[in-house]
């Protein structure tokens, strides 16, 4: 059997459990720092918090962090590939992600995502439901493409950046890292760090 642990007992949790069992995980259980006055996500059990996970990952077949913020997930996974977890990519079945693309441990692909090819993602990025990411687009680690956000070919985008729902990214463009960009933005110029955009065009926020 199968057996799968998630740090991160949300909403975003049990889309990511959901989609584990639709690509063959057996038993999934969750971790997340409310148990014990949280017991279960969904359908799912909560067996412990973090610390409890750090002392448990050899027990698991795979562990996965489903934490919606980007730096909390860095630093969950990071500690957890530290303690030697096995981290595995998630891709939903409905996904299409090209043989010649590449994605980090911890790295998950929602259902009607497609990644293609050339394309270079970093650990635990979040390709969510519908985004498209497309050919030679390179992303580091830790960033999330929300639901509908599309990147046309060749786009860079920095560590912990984060495209909002809907969002557009022209080609070439280079994205920073620790970036926001808003839902329905549509980017057409480079963006520096640590800054937050949006409109059509974008245009960083004062």
């Amino acid at each position: 059997m199968k057996t799968l642990a998630i740090l991160g007992a949300s909403g975003h949790g049990k889309v990511v459990a959901d989609c584990a069992e639709l690509c063959g995980w057996q038993a999934v259980s969750f971790f997340d720092d409310a148990w014990p006055e949280k017991q279960i996500n969904g359908h799912w059990p909560i067996q412990g918090n973090t610390a409890d996970l750090l002392q448990r990952v050899r027990e698991f077949d795979g562990v996965l962090v489903a934490i919606g913020n980007n730096t909390i997930r860095d630093a969950k996974l990071r500690a957890l590939l530290d303690a030697d977890a096995s981290v595995p990519v998630l891709l939903h079945p409905s996904s299409v992600v090209s043989r010649y693309a590449s994605l980090g441990p911890g790295s998950v692909v929602f259902a009607g995502a497609v990644v293609n090819a050339d394309a270079r993602i970093g650990f635990g990025a979040i390709i969510n439901t519908g985004a498209t990411v497309d050919h030679d687009c390179v992303l580091g680690d830790s960033v999330h493409v929300s639901p509908g956000a599309n990147l046309a070919g060749g786009v860079g985008v920095g560590d912990l950046s984060w495209l909002g729902i809907g969002s557009a990214v022209l080609q070439l463009v280079q994205i920073g890292s620790a970036v926001i960009v808003g839902a329905g933005a549509v980017v057409i110029a480079d963006v520096p760090d640590s800054v937050t955009v949006t409109g059509v065009p974008a245009r960083a926020k004062p």
